[in-house]
This record gives structure tokens, C-alpha cells and sequence, in this order.
């Protein structure tokens, strides 16, 4: 008897979803069916998938391992479909994106979906530890990821180099200035970014190689908060440049002796870098790069 796709479909929600619920939702069954096909799955080869209790469910060593194998699995389905569909043009799908700022793959998204408005796109945003988590996950089928990655695993399309530049309130000390230098920020109270966030890490490492200090002011999670915080006058923060917009409760001032950059690379699994959808999206973007 070979092992039951229905079960397999089952266990693979599940472990991708980290809820029985969730998994119910998106295959449109039942909770209680669900639960069912795993207990099947379960009793009929004597083993456990899932660590369960009331508020998580984790997969066993058992089935992290099975989870491997079922990403594979439904990762050729998924291609089998989408080959399916190339006859229809792109008419319908879905491209879901993990990026650290929307704000450098919003223009190549716009004119995606102008192009094919039957697909649905989605974007999740996060510090680049978390977009590149979730793509390898296959929680998103693109990242953007504002540091460069080696991994043989990854198809990579570099967007863009920004330098980085301090952002104060209008009543903080530099306000007037049109500029400063690494050392004025040396024991100044700072918005710093949460761990993780290479905003933060990119300081860090400019300041180290000075010799300077960092004072952290408050300690904020993700770009937008980092602004408010730097709105209200609790310090000065950093930012890439294209990423600070046009706030008018702050100004911006370059930082003229910063060596480091921040860059912005695309990229997405080289195994489904086939799939119609994404490379569809990435020649798009590689032509609007040239344009």
C-alpha cells in the first residue's frame, strides 16, 4: 500500500501552517478532518509527525524530516499546475514577496500587475533574517534581502547601492547642519533598529571600525517605528537613503565619511526560478534595471 496522498496533503498543511485550524482553512476542510487524515497517517505507519498541546503544534524529528520530503512533493505539483497554465497566459496565480522595504520593488510589482492583473500579489515585510526565513520555508516565492547572501541555492538579481545617512527631529541639535561625520555620532543617543536588521548591523560595524562608541537611545522593531521614535525626538537614527521618504518631521543628513552602503539584491530558490511566474517578474525587473 503506498502512503495516502489525502494524508500526506493533510500533514503537509499542517506543517506549514503550524495550526490544524489554519491547515482546515486552506484545504476547505474541516478542522476534525484534518486531524483525522494526520491520526490515519500516524497509527498506520506507528509513528508521530507533531509534538502537540494546546497552543502550538511542532513538528518531530519524524516529521521534519517528512516535511521534506512532502516541500518536494507538492513543490512538483505546483510546477505540473503552473506548466498547465502557461497556455492561459498568467491569467490567474499568485506571487507572494518577503522583502526588508517595499519601497525597492514597488515600481517593478506595479508594473506586474498592470501587465497580468489576474495574478495576486502579496507582500510581507520583515528584517532580512525573516524574509530570507520564510523563502526558505517556501512561505514566499521572492525575497529581497538588504545584504548580499552567498548560497548555491539562490538565484540572485542585485536592484540597487544606497549610502547611509543620519535623520534627526527639527528641534534635535543637528537639525540645521547639513551634514555630519561618523564621530558625531560617537556616544550620541541613537534609535537603533532591533537585532537581526541590517540597518543595525551596518552601524555597528562602520562605528567598530572608527573606534566609536554607540549609546542606544531606545531599541525599536522595524523602519517605521525606528521614525516615529526619531519623530518624537528620542535620537538620531540611520536609515538608507532611499528608504528614509519624505517625512517632513524629520531631516536627513548625509554622513560624509561612511564608507559602507546598503544594497538591495532580489532573489528567489534556483529550484522554482522556472516557474512562469517568477521568471516572468524577474525579467521584468532585470528590464526595467536596464531601462
Amino acid at each position: 500500500m503506498s502512503v495516502s496522498h489525502s494524508q500526506l496533503r493533510a500533514f503537509h498543511a499542517v506543517a506549514v501552517n503550524g495550526s490544524f485550524t489554519r491547515a482546515a482553512d486552506q484545504l476547505c476542510l474541516s478542522q476534525p478532518a484534518v486531524s483525522d487524515q494526520v491520526r490515519k497517517l500516524e497509527e498506520y505507519y506507528g509513528v508521530m509527525v507533531f509534538h502537540r498541546d494546546k497552543r502550538s503544534v511542532r513538528l518531530t524529528d519524524v516529521g521534519e524530516r517528512l516535511f521534506g520530503l512532502t516541500r518536494r512533493l507538492f513543490d512538483i505539483s505546483t510546477d505540473a499546475h503552473e506548466l498547465l497554465m502557461d497556455y492561459r497566459t498568467l491569467t490567474t496565480g499568485s506571487l507572494n514577496l518577503a522583502v526588508d522595504a517595499p519601497v525597492h520593488v514597488l515600481p517593478h510589482v506595479a508594473r506586474f500587475c498592470a501587465r497580468y492583473p489576474g495574478i495576486e500579489v502579496k507582500i510581507e515585510t520583515g528584517n532580512t533574517d525573516d524574509v530570507l526565513h520564510r523563502l526558505f520555508s517556501h512561505r514566499a516565492d521572492l525575497a529581497l534581502l538588504g545584504r548580499s547572501v552567498e548560497d548555491e541555492r539562490l538565484l540572485t538579481l542585485h536592484l540597487r547601492s544606497d549610502p547611509m545617512v543620519a535623520f534627526v527631529a527639527h528641534g534635535h541639535p543637528w537639525a540645521a547642519r547639513d551634514s555630519i561625520r561618523l564621530a558625531d555620532l560617537d556616544d550620541a543617543p541613537l534609535v537603533l533598529r532591533e537585532q537581526g536588521s541590517v540597518t543595525r548591523q551596518t552601524l555597528e560595524e562602520e562605528m567598530a571600525s572608527a573606534g566609536l562608541r554607540i549609546r542606544k537611545a531606545i531599541e525599536v522593531e522595524g523602519r517605521e517605528a525606528a521614525l516615529e521614535a526619531v519623530a518624537f525626538g528620542i535620537g538620531a537614527g540611520v536609515v538608507s537613503a532611499a528608504e528614509l521618504g519624505s517625512d517632513s518631521r524629520v531631516r536627513a543628513l548625509p554622513i560624509l565619511d561612511c564608507q559602507r552602503r546598503f544594497t538591495e539584491t532580489l532573489v528567489c530558490l534556483r529550484a522554482q526560478s522556472s516557474r512562469r511566474i517568477l521568471a516572468t517578474f524577474l525579467e521584468m525587473v532585470r528590464d526595467g534595471l536596464e531601462g
